[in-house]
């Protein structure tokens, strides 16, 4: 996606929204000094430009379940398309995979995972990641403390 230029107006509804998703037209027209109907406009134009590409809700992955979080770096045999391609379609429909980066560096993905606990990380660590098309070399991680967490891109 190309960059989409944005004018002092997007910038403060983008800002406002990453931090309250749930805000009302109403509150982002006065937040931002337009009308309602120009406000609505302009982010229905966020929406369809893909800049917004979503509302979620944040949840607190201890709260449901997830008590250990880790990171993971593979290393894959060989580098062709189809490597990679068959590898990156399995990482993308495991739902305790919570996100994916091919790397540069010694290792060639980053994983952030979540688990209930330390065995069920190891376990699929050890059955599931290691069975994957071809995974060479796998280390992990896990965080004892989480500093800082955010969505909010520095607009």
């Amino acid at each position: 996606m190309s960059k989409i230029n944005l004018d002092a107006v997007d910038r403060e509804l983008l800002g406002r929204l990453q931090r309250d998703g749930r805000a009302t037209v109403g509150e982002l027209a006065d937040a931002v000094s337009l009308s309602t109907s120009p406000c609505w406009r302009r982010v229905r134009q966020l929406e369809s430009g893909g800049v917004i590409a979503g509302y979620h809700a944040h949840l607190d992955r201890e709260a449901v379940g997830f008590g250990v979080l880790g990171f993971v770096h593979l290393t894959l045999h060989e580098h062709t398309p189809a490597t990679m391609a068959a590898f990156e379609r399995e990482i993308a429909a495991a739902p305790q995979v919570l996100a994916c980066h091919n790397l540069s560096g010694r290792f060639d993905y980053q994983l952030e995972v979540v688990a209930p606990d330390l065995q069920a990380f190891s376990d699929y660590v050890r059955t599931t990641l290691r069975s994957l098309p071809g995974v060479r070399e796998i280390s992990t991680n896990f965080v004892l403390k989480e500093i800082k967490r955010t969505h909010v891109l520095p607009l």
